[in-house]
């Protein structure tokens, strides 16, 4: 490179690749349509490559761009890493947490959580990132993470707070229209709610269901949301939270002696902000929060 971009420079470049044009990628950042290319341009000839090109859908990412996307997204999350950093007076519990959790723990335990917190701590604001995949703290993409599985990077603090479970559960009424099975080969005459794309924790948890695959399910969904709104419609029996299900009178656990998996909860952050007030105090209250949780599914 002859001369160094600007952090503008790179900020555009990342936002052109992740929204996929110029005038998308203006939107998001709040920036003119003209400005985006010339960041463009400043880079191309900074790196001395062609880094889109123009086809019938938008722009299309070159190798060379792809190659540095990467590096892009890195600079990204450092710098809203540094703008959260920078948030609040010292000392005090305000400014923004960014958390990231599964959809299944997201969607049903996390609302209730920070809507406590925040009645509480009003400095404080939430990012809520809901994803089933773990999200790298140590490039700072969140600062707290809610995990099913014990951390294995250094520089990371985690707290166990027990184990939510897992079961079959099905609606009422359809238990009363077609049954209750007796035994999980009984499952195979049932109308079964289930993953559409095999993934490490999907495998892992049908290590525990011999015989059973996803051609068995008459619904096919990856989203664990969709799979309980699901459930609740009374489509069939699928697996969720023993905890959540209990929420609604109308479910009904099915099989329980034969299917019970507990799933490990971890609570971490960057050991880098455990003196920060906002962060500590989040970090406190959801270690509390989901030991609540799952005691009462310990011992219900």
């Amino acid at each position: 490179m002859s001369k160094e971009p600007s952090w503008d420079v790179y900020r555009s470049f990342a936002a052109v690749l992740r929204q996929g044009s110029l005038s998308a990628a203006s939107r998001a950042l709040g920036l003119t349509q003209p400005s985006i290319a010339r960041h463009i341009d400043a880079l191309e000839q900074a790196t001395g490559a062609k880094l889109f090109l123009r086809s019938q859908r938008g722009l299309s990412a070159t190798d060379h761009a792809l190659a540095l996307r990467p590096h892009a997204e890195a600079l990204v999350a450092a710098a809203e890493a540094l703008r959260r950093s920078a948030e609040g007076a010292p000392g005090m519990p305000e400014g923004t947490v960014r958390i990231t959790a599964s959809q299944a723990v997201g969607t049903h335990h996390l609302p209730a959580i920070v809507t406590s917190l925040r009645r509480a701590q009003p400095g404080l604001h939430f990012e809520l990132a809901l994803t089933d995949d773990l999200d790298d703290l140590l490039q700072r993409r969140a600062d707290i993470a809610i995990r099913m599985a014990q951390p294995e990077q250094k520089s990371l603090v985690a707290k166990r707070v027990g184990a939510v479970r897992l079961g079959f559960h099905a609606h009422r009424s359809y238990l009363e229209q077609r049954g209750v099975p007796d035994r999980l080969e009984e499952l195979r005459e049932h109308d079964l709610i289930g993953f559409d794309t095999e993934t490490p924790f999907t495998c892992a948890g049908m290590r525990h269901l011999p015989g059973m695959d996803r051609a068995m399910f008459a619904l096919r969904v990856d989203s664990a949301s969709a799979q309980f709104e699901a459930i609740r419609a009374g489509f069939g029996i699928g697996i969720c939270q023993t905890a959540v299900a209990r929420r609604d009178p109308d479910l009904c656990r099915v099989l329980a002696d034969a299917f019970d998996l507990p799933l490990p909860i971890w609570i971490v952050m960057h050991e880098d902000l455990r003196h920060g007030s906002r962060y500590r105090v989040t970090f406190d209250a959801l270690v509390q929060a989901f030991t609540d949780i799952t005691q009462a599914a310990q011992g219900a």
